[in-house]
């Protein structure tokens, strides 16, 4: 009988993979509490796994915009695209990776119908599923390249919120965003710090938080 934590022998030996389980999940995120609980803060996890550590911290962060902004459908579906558009992860199975979308999808749907009373809205969910596919990502993370298509580098779409209903997206390299750590300046700062700033592969036009999906198929 295989345990909760591994799929199997096999995918031990050969990927070491071992899953964390739930205490050890919220003991670790609990380090980081107020980050985790900010719906903007983001998170990578590059042994996302079916996204044990990426569906504890979307449940925190959609917890805080229920708190906040139930009351409005519209301010509410703005804010818990921004939580799930914080949250990034890397895996090199294929099947943990669709796993991982899928519950993160599951989840983020369970949270509006219980926070708004009512069913996920079509393109509200679009949009969730679109994100879902540019930030949690078939690859390695040691290599920084994706598995398919092979040997290309992993890109990330930075999603920042822009005069309310509107989004900016711009794409990095990891590799890119990595490079912040070797030259002792942060990635982004709240505090009024001098930051590193990465060149962008790709920009797009600031978009309705529910038109992100069209903003690609026009560029």
């Amino acid at each position: 009988m295989i345990s909760e934590q591994i799929v199997s022998k096999h995918r031990v030996n050969k990927h070491g993979e071992v899953f964390t389980n739930p205490r050890e999940v919220n003991a670790m995120l609990d380090l980081v509490k107020s980050e985790t609980e900010r719906i903007d803060s983001r998170f990578l996890e590059p042994a996302c796994g079916k996204g044990a550590f990426l569906l504890e911290i979307l449940t925190r962060k959609l917890n805080v915009v229920a708190k906040r902004y139930k009351k409005s459908l519209i301010e509410y579906e703005r804010y818990a695209v921004l939580a799930i558009s914080s949250i990034y992860g890397i895996d090199i199975l294929e099947d943990n990776v669709n796993d991982c979308r899928k519950s993160l999808s599951d989840l983020f749907q369970t949270k509006y119908r219980s926070s708004l009373k009512i069913k996920c809205s079509p393109e509200c969910l679009q949009t969730v599923q679109f994100i879902l596919s540019k930030n949690i990502i078939w690859g390695d993370a040691l290599s920084l390249k994706y598995v398919n298509p092979h040997n290309k580098p992993i890109i990330f779409s930075e999603w920042s919120a822009v005069n309310g209903k509107m989004i900016k997206r711009r794409d990095f390299e990891f590799k890119e965003i990595l490079d912040c750590s070797t030259n002792g300046l942060p990635f982004f700062s709240d505090e009024g710090e001098e930051v590193w700033l990465p060149e962008s592969v790709k920009e797009f036009p600031v978009t309705h938080y529910l038109r992100l999906k069209d903003a690609e198929e026009r560029a």
